[in-house]
């Protein structure tokens, strides 16, 4: 068992909506000095808990503990680091589309006493958002999806945080650009002592599976599987065979794609040895393969 302290934990938050939805969290705690992913489909649930934990929204019931030591009552008190400590990138337009990019570094640097206009400077030029050029900075309505969630990134990299909270950050990313967050990410971990720790959401973990140490699948407003990426890759098992042999071990699967020649499933490896015998491959899954499978249970349950 690892011996693991947490960045920011939950109890029992709760926030329900009148159409027929409710965000429904007994416990939430996410590992210090390490990147957590939240997995799950649009409208889990994923961007109304994140706007929780960063304090962009308030209207929940329950409570949270930042760090150890700070609650979320304490968050708004003006001697409490909770906001200089912790940095937010979410979808849509975080900065005023007025704003231009230098405009973004220097009201960053009169909100934040630990914004270094310098780091962003360099950050932007780094991630190709755009050329800073002497009296030509373009205003965030000009900006691509892509780049303004690239700005959104270089604002919270240019603070001294020791947690940062994203709401689908690869989404409006292409490739390459995803690839040079995940290792900005870990880098970001890499570079805190074992203080640093991000939490991010995304609806499709194959490109963000690299940088994922701990993994929380959500569905339908509730956390519905969880744990370190290494530990649920021994939980479950993916399972390919003919198709002649789906009907005799569809008991023991946890999910089916079935074809004209064949079928791929994943089961508990709990229950694979009940398929000895049988003419399958077993196989150790990704973290995409397990959360697809578990989001796929919950909804079949659902039915």
């Amino acid at each position: 068992m690892r011996d693991v302290s947490y960045c920011l934990t939950a109890r029992n938050l709760k926030k329900s909506y009148k159409k027929n939805f409710t965000l429904d969290i007994p416990e939430l705690a996410i590992p210090r000095g390490f990147a957590t992913a939240l997995i799950g489909e649009n409208g889990a649930g994923k961007s109304t808990l994140l706007n929780f934990l960063s304090g962009v929204r308030e209207d929940y019931s329950g409570e949270m503990e930042f760090f150890g030591k700070y609650s979320d009552k304490d968050r708004d008190k003006a001697d409490c680091p909770v906001r200089e400590l912790i940095g937010y990138t979410g979808p849509g337009y975080y900065y005023m589309p007025s704003w231009t990019i230098e405009g973004v570094g220097d009201i960053s640097e009169m909100l934040f006493e630990k914004f270094h206009k310098d780091r962003f400077h360099d950050l932007v030029r780094s991630m190709r958002i755009d050329p800073m050029i002497p009296g030509q900075s373009p205003k965030v309505s000009t900006l691509s999806d892509g780049n303004r969630m690239k700005l959104e990134i270089a604002g919270v990299l240019a603070r001294d945080t020791d947690l940062l909270l994203m709401d689908e950050p690869a989404s409006p990313l292409d490739p390459l650009a995803r690839d040079e967050l995940c290792s900005e990410i870990q880098k970001y971990i890499n570079e805190g002592n074992g203080e640093r720790s991000v939490f991010f959401s995304t609806h499709n973990i194959s490109d963000m599976e690299s940088v994922t140490d701990y993994a929380i699948i959500m569905d339908e407003g509730h956390i519905v599987e969880e744990g370190w990426v290494e530990d649920l890759k021994e939980k479950y098992v993916v399972v390919r065979g003919e198709a002649d042999a789906a009907a005799s071990i569809r008991p023991y699967l946890f999910t089916e794609n079935a074809g004209e020649y064949g079928f791929e499933g994943v089961i508990r490896a709990d229950k694979a040895d009940a398929l000895a015998g049988f003419d399958v491959k077993l196989e150790r899954p990704t973290l995409s393969q397990i959360a697809v499978a578990v989001m796929k249970h919950e909804r079949e349950k659902a039915v």
